[in-house]
């Protein structure tokens, strides 16, 4: 394995983590650091062998979290406990909503979801950011600010400009027909029209 894919491979490790961290926290509202292991572990699904270093994961990754300002810390009765600030709530949100759009629905409706942004050279990293969700998500690009995707996502995309604080440079359009749409049906694997 190359030393690109190896570092991939270790980011997508940690946010995975990082995430489950989230998700857990988010989950009991207050979540005491005892009980973060076991329910990262049941969330991440690892494999054999990964046990031993899981907890010292998960810590790096709530660190990780505070350092964002997604959690902060606090004590109570002698013990440790992560709580979600209010940017963490929407980050928390926004992986909800991701995990809602990776489930698809049975039947394409036969409409396209167009998201097209205009974000200024000064927030180049909000732009980057943007374009990364959108891809994980599996929007498809179209153009180099215009992107597709079949299902219904207005819910997302309106959290995602919440998030990133970009409203007036996003566009969502939902278009009946598009020129030239067989690649891309057959990306989506839909009817051929």
């Amino acid at each position: 394995m190359g030393k690109m894919e190896e570092g991939a491979r270790k980011r997508r490790r940690k946010q995975n983590i990082q995430t489950a961290v989230l998700m857990a926290t988010a989950g009991a509202g207050l979540l005491a650091w005892a009980a973060i292991a076991p329910k990262t572990l049941q969330l991440l699904k690892y494999v054999p062998g990964q046990d031993a270093l899981l907890g010292y994961r998960a810590r790096t990754a709530a660190g990780r979290l505070v350092t964002k300002g997604y959690a902060k810390w606090v004590k109570s009765n002698g013990m440790k406990f992560l709580r979600l600030t209010a940017t963490g709530e929407r980050a928390f949100a926004l992986e909800k909503a991701k995990a809602a759009l990776s489930i698809r629905p049975r039947k394409w409706d036969g409409r396209w979801r167009m998201v097209a942004f205009d974000v200024p050279e000064r927030q180049r990293r909000v732009r980057a950011q943007l374009r990364s969700v959108m891809a994980d998500i599996g929007f498809l690009r179209l153009q180099d600010s215009v992107w597709v995707y079949p299902y219904d996502c207005e819910d997302f995309v309106a959290m995602l400009k919440a998030d990133l604080k970009i409203g007036r440079s996003v566009l969502y359009a939902i278009v009946d027909s598009l020129e030239g749409d067989a690649p891309l049906r057959a990306h989506f694997m839909l009817p051929k029209g």
